[in-house]
């Protein structure tokens, strides 16, 4: 493997299974998303990958991973709830390493006795040959996802800071305020978080619309104008962050610092219906019955 190429699809499916093994048989997509990288070693260069060059929006390694995941449900060995944790099943349990290409032989099989094509035809913007991309990529997922990238990246800064306000109000913080003065750096806005209807700690936030990855520098920065006004910090933004600039926001014997990046807060906005709406489509499979016409 090179050092910008990102595992493919198949090679991916045992780092999962083995990522919600050690995370007690059950993870976040982020959670297993950082031990893979773990696991593996991958470099900011993998990490960050975007599916088509020169643009801002989902990465490579996310799309492989939600193909394995995906794939290790078809062969009942994961579960996913609706907030986006895959647990074992009782069989997985019991499963610590599988055959890649038996795992794609037995999801084919069954997407042909569902009489589903085996692949999706995908649109000549985003074509992508299948042995770079590790699988091929619902094109619905992302045209969806790559379009509200680009809206969120020509936001006015101001209304973005705006949209992250509504965002954290919408998932529990109270008294939300943007301050944005100049000399504050980098300080966007501050919020209360509750716990509990009890516990209640403050948070100071920055908001970046960011194209590319955000590495350590700029989370010490943030820190640094942290200190004296609370222990907790956040930083959401449309890109990445680097391995080191993760690895910052949690050292030891520092206060720590959440970090949202673009494909998090993509979920987030879909999850709360901010500026996304998610309509149910029902698709109807016809059966025909010779034997009724036989002995009409």
């Amino acid at each position: 493997m090179t050092e910008l190429s990102v595992p493919n699809r198949n090679a991916l499916i045992n780092p999962v299974l083995q990522a919600v093994h050690d995370l007690g048989g059950s993870g976040t997509n982020q959670e297993i998303h950082d031990k893979v990288v773990s696991m593996l070693q991958l470099n900011d260069a993998q990490v960050t990958k975007p599916i088509k060059p020169g643009s801002s929006g989902p990465t490579q390694l996310a799309h492989r991973l939600g193909w394995a995941r995906s794939d290790l449900k078809g062969i009942g060995l994961l579960i996913n709830s609706t907030r986006g944790v895959w647990s074992l099943t009782e069989k997985g349990k019991f499963k610590n390493e599988v055959d890649g290409n038996e795992v794609r032989r037995a999801i084919n099989e069954m997407l042909k006795q569902e009489k589903q094509r085996d692949e999706v035809e995908q649109p000549s913007d985003v074509s992508v040959a299948d042995d770079d991309l590790g699988g091929t990529v619902d094109p619905a997922e992302y045209e969806w996802r790559e379009e509200l990238f680009r809206v969120l990246i020509e936001m006015d800064p101001k209304a973005f800071e705006r949209l992250c306000k509504r965002m954290l109000r919408e998932s529990g913080f109270t008294h939300v305020e943007v301050t944005g003065r100049s000399g504050d750096d980098g300080i966007d806005g501050i919020g209360v978080m509750r716990i509990g209807g009890f516990l209640s700690f403050k948070v100071l936030f920055q908001c970046k619309r960011w194209k590319g990855s955000i590495g350590a520098g700029m989370i010490r920065d943030f820190r640094g104008a942290m200190m004296g006004r609370t222990d907790k910090g956040l930083i959401v933004t449309t890109g990445v962050f680097t391995r080191a600039a993760k690895d910052e926001a949690t050292r030891d014997g520092a206060p720590e610092i959440d970090l949202v990046d673009g494909d998090q807060l993509i979920d987030k906005l879909k999850e709360l219906s901010l500026g996304v709406t998610t309509k149910e489509v029902v698709v109807e499979e016809v059966t025909i019955k010779p034997d009724f016409f036989a002995n009409i």
